[in-house]
């Protein structure tokens, strides 16, 4: 893993592939560390021919902390917008700012473009790196989230409840137990779904890695207060692939096919048997989608190479 300075702030990353392969960048959900990301997915994405990089966003991880700035409890944060206050005033930072995050980050790699996939938030991140930084997107790939439009069908309250859920103390082994019983209900079919030790196991992982649950309550703020861009999707001009699992109740899958109805030209596929997780049972039907997809947009340099 290595550090860069981007937006301001020290980006923790890690590269998979070889560093001259056109840039694609892999942009976590809310709470995920880098380490989230299946090995298989990132050594598909290198085999295809990209120079995979993950990282951590503000405030997870390694990243910068913002430790200073206080989150606001989510009711605060409606009832401030709702009463004239700016949302960027209303919280420490937006997505929009991770977007900025996002899209640094790709200059301070030394690329022009990247191929760009979010997950969950992250989904919600890329997005608005397609919608206030499209010099910096080659193509996008949205994954199990949503356009942000209002009228889309909300969490059921059990998987509301799993995302929300506190561990009953600060400690690896509390905070695991609290991830398995999450997985079970917002996760994917149990033909699918990592087993609880997998789960449990990658939790203490990242738990003795960092444990900054500050930072997962200014993320989710973050989310809270993010003005809606659903109405701006109709703008994105980049490829777009949007992937989401049939079985997901923490973002519906209507939510992955407005987002696919909003954009122009836009791909969607919804998988069976998915639900709002990345197990490694499902990279191979991923990759057998993604791969495809970004050789048919390939950078103009690989073209010109390949002729």
């Amino acid at each position: 893993m290595a550090r860069i300075k981007a937006n301001g702030i020290e980006i923790e990353y890690e590269e998979t592939g070889s560093p001259n392969d056109p840039l694609m960048l892999l942009v976590s959900g809310f709470s995920g560390q880098l380490t989230r990301w299946p090995d298989a997915l990132k050594r598909g994405l290198a085999d295809a021919g990209r120079r995979v990089v993950c990282f951590d966003n503000r405030d997870i991880g390694l990243s910068t902390e913002f430790s200073g700035a206080v989150p606001p409890a989510p009711r605060d944060i409606v009832q401030a917008i709702s009463g004239g206050t700016p949302p960027e005033m209303a919280v420490p930072y937006l997505l929009n700012d991770m977007a900025d995050d996002a899209a640094a980050l790709v200059t301070a790699l030394g690329a022009d473009k990247a191929d760009v996939l979010g997950v969950s938030m992250g989904g919600m991140i890329v997005q608005l790196m397609a919608l206030n930084h499209p010099e910096r997107v080659r193509t996008l790939i949205p994954v199990m989230t949503t356009s942000s439009a209002p009228d889309l069908p909300r969490s059921t309250p059990e998987a509301q409840a799993a995302l929300t859920a506190v561990p009953e103390t600060r400690r690896a082994e509390a905070v695991a137990d609290l991830a398995v019983k999450s997985r079970r209900v917002i996760g994917s079919h149990d033909e699918i779904r990592a087993t609880d030790e997998a789960i449990r196991d990658q939790t203490i992982a990242d738990f003795n890695r960092s444990d900054r649950p500050m930072g997962v309550a200014r993320q989710y703020a973050a989310i809270v207060a993010q003005p809606s861009w659903h109405e701006r999707l109709g703008t994105i001009t980049q490829p777009t692939l949007v992937l989401h699992g049939a079985m997901d109740p923490l973002i519906r899958p209507e939510a992955g096919r407005d987002i696919a109805s909003r954009i122009p030209g836009a791909e969607l596929e919804v998988f069976e048997k998915w639900g709002h997780d990345l197990p490694d049972r499902i990279v191979p039907t991923l990759l057998n989608r993604i791969v495809p997809f970004l050789g048919r947009h390939l950078p103009d340099a690989a073209r010109a190479d390949i002729a």
